[in-house]
């Protein structure tokens, strides 16, 4: 089985379901890898970190864990949680607090602009706009590195497949991406205020070793844009799709959260990481030997049935607060609060303006790692 097809990531839900059927833990012979379908072995390895370690990597190729090994991603307590602690400091709940009423603002004349026009892709218009204002202005990469995020980001989660074809054409962005960081962005060039910028006043101060600030921006640059403008848009698609949740969302704005949950749920952004193991695993009677790569398939995973009665349903009510699109355990997604705030901006701001959205054109993007859409043209009214 092949889960990197043009075919597979444009539909990787069958593959999934007879993933599922086939056990608790399958062999992905392809890839010369285990990987975990199911909800339960998943949540239970991504809460394990000292068996299923990040530490020699979390990608499906060698190239790339070697490359990127000790990033935060790539890396285990206590070196992890001291690189997390300095990361994650502007994302606290009081600085994240700060933002709300900028973001706010900018969900609303956003919609207010769209909403107006009619017709528009939500893809691109909608989904991107928030993470391209607020948050890269917030990461403080100067105009150059500005510019440059999106392509780097998607680059950086295509390298994280197998080496075919995709992974192949994406290294020479990363390349770039990575000799910015080490040769461009450095304190001076960097917006003084932003978070860039904070990296290196941490290692000034003795909370993380000054050479791990270029390649944590990493950790600001992919995860704080794809991730989150795939939610969005894949959030606007499912209720395109599925007009009756919509008007119970307009009927009752306090679902927001749970809506923002089930979008997550159904429409995973982040498809799958790997761990390696550290000493020998069994899973229902199958011993997986130490040393062996674990997928663990969030994707897959979130349309559990064993989990999720009728998995494949949107269901703004089924209030899944214990999905896996954010990962779990030490390495949970350090910016997922931020991608909730972005996501019930713009649906609180969507709500009061549009009774419907009419599908006019969708195609998902084929990312190696991602599942998104990269076009999404819908009618409001």
């Amino acid at each position: 089985m092949d889960l990197f097809t043009d075919e597979a990531l444009a539909d990787p839900y069958p593959l999934f379901d007879e993933l599922r059927a086939l056990g608790p833990v399958v062999e992905l012979t392809q890839n010369g890898m285990y990987a975990f379908p199911r909800y339960r072995e998943v949540r239970e390895a991504s809460g394990n970190w000292k068996v299923f370690s990040s530490a020699k990597g979390v990608f499906m190729n060698d190239q790339i864990n070697s490359a990127l090994e000790g990033i935060t991603l790539c890396s285990d307590p206590p070196e992890h949680t001291q690189m997390r602690r300095v990361l994650g400091r502007p994302m606290r709940p009081e600085k994240l607090k700060e933002l709300v009423p900028q973001i706010e603002a900018e969900a609303e004349k956003i919609v207010e602009r769209l909403v107006r026009e009619g017709t528009f892709d939500a893809a691109t218009d909608l989904a991107e706009h928030l993470p391209l204002t607020v948050v890269a202005d917030m990461v403080g990469l100067g105009d150059t590195g500005r510019a440059r995020m999106l392509e780097w980001a998607s680059a950086t989660f295509d390298v994280q497949g197998p080496m075919n074809q995709r992974t192949v054409a994406a290294l020479p962005k990363v390349d770039d991406m990575v000799a910015f960081a080490l040769n461009e962005a450095k304190p001076g060039t960097l917006q003084p205020t932003g978070w860039a910028a904070q990296l290196y006043a941490a290692a000034s101060l003795g909370d993380l070793p000054v050479e791990k600030c270029p390649f944590m921006m990493v950790d600001y640059i992919a995860p704080s844009l794809d991730t989150t403008i795939f939610a969005i848009s894949s959030a606007i698609y499912l209720f395109a799709r599925n007009p009756e949740q919509w008007d119970i969302l307009r009927s009752d704005p306090s679902l927001i959260p749970h809506a923002v949950n089930e979008a997550l749920r159904l429409e995973s952004p982040v498809q799958r990481f790997t761990r390696l193991l550290t000493e020998d695993y069994e899973v229902e009677g199958y011993t997986l030997p130490a040393g062996s790569r674990v997928v663990l398939l969030y994707g897959a995973a979130n349309r559990d049935g064993r989990k999720y009665p009728d998995p494949a349903r949107f269901d703004i009510r089924r209030k899944p607060s214990d999905h896996l699109a954010f990962g779990r355990g030490e390495h949970v997604c350090v910016g997922m609060n931020l991608a909730r705030i972005e996501m019930s901006a713009l649906l609180r701001s969507l709500l009061p303006r549009v009774e419907r959205f009419d599908l006019i054109e969708s195609q998902w993007e084929l990312n190696n790692t991602l599942r998104g859409l990269g076009t999404l043209k819908v009618r409001v009214n």
